[in-house]
């Protein structure tokens, strides 16, 4: 049996975001309007959860992640920073639950919960590889 007793209910990391052009909702194709887009929000929440969990996994253990519930409450400009902040909440065996928040220098822009599985890499790239065409 693998040992996950590092992951803890309380760690937390960040992860951070300078907004440029290329972060922008019409930029991305999500909007129209020159604001940090949705789906850039999430790839820093994403980035500040692998944060939390990726150090405290056994050697040849990977998360990935599984479920996003997050709403996106506040526009942030480009030239502003982003900061996501990913705190373990639950481990239910390779289940780990995060409560994700981001925000600006003014307010909290979005948040929710994430929740990342535990793979063995060895057995997911095999499992994977098994999808792939094989060369006639």
């Amino acid at each position: 049996m693998t040992d996950f007793s590092r992951l803890k209910a309380g760690h937390v990391a960040t992860a951070e975001l300078l907004v440029g052009p290329e972060h922008t909702a019409e930029r991305v194709g999500s909007g129209r309007i020159a604001v940090l887009a949705t789906p850039v929000m999430i790839n820093v929440i994403e980035a500040a959860a692998l944060a939390a969990v990726e150090p405290l996994l056994p050697p040849g253990h990977q998360s990935l992640g599984i479920h996003l519930d997050v709403s996106h409450t506040a526009a942030t400009p480009v030239g502003h920073r982003v900061v996501a902040e990913a705190e373990i909440i639950a481990v239910d065996g390779r289940t780990v639950t995060l409560r994700v928040t981001a925000r600006d220098p003014f307010e909290v822009i979005g948040g929710g919960t994430h929740k990342r599985v535990v793979v063995n890499v060895d057995r997911f790239d095999k499992r994977l590889q098994a999808k792939l065409p094989r060369p006639a």
